[in-house]
């Protein structure tokens, strides 16, 4: 009987855009009331893109903004 080694899963969610050192390359706009949720229960989030992913890390000013995020976002009325 032979013994067969399976390959490693990545297990990141598609589309966290992330570099190998876990800083995300962008961020994106999601609901503000979702982001502690997901920070602290590690539920996903879906961004105005369509992303979806946990919260792991906050934007800092002049933080790489997902461009569809923004597009979208710009679109929008205020109080939507």
């Amino acid at each position: 009987m032979s013994t067969q080694t399976l390959p490693k899963q990545d297990t990141r969610p598609e589309g966290t855009d992330s570099t190998d050192d876990d800083t995300p390359k962008m961020f994106h706009y999601v609901r503000k009331n979702k982001i502690a949720e997901s920070a602290v229960m590690g539920t996903h989030v879906v961004a105005l893109c369509g992303e979806v992913f946990p919260v792991t890390k906050s934007a800092k000013p002049g933080s790489p903004v997902c461009p569809a995020c923004k597009k979208i976002y710009d679109g929008l009325k205020r109080g939507d």
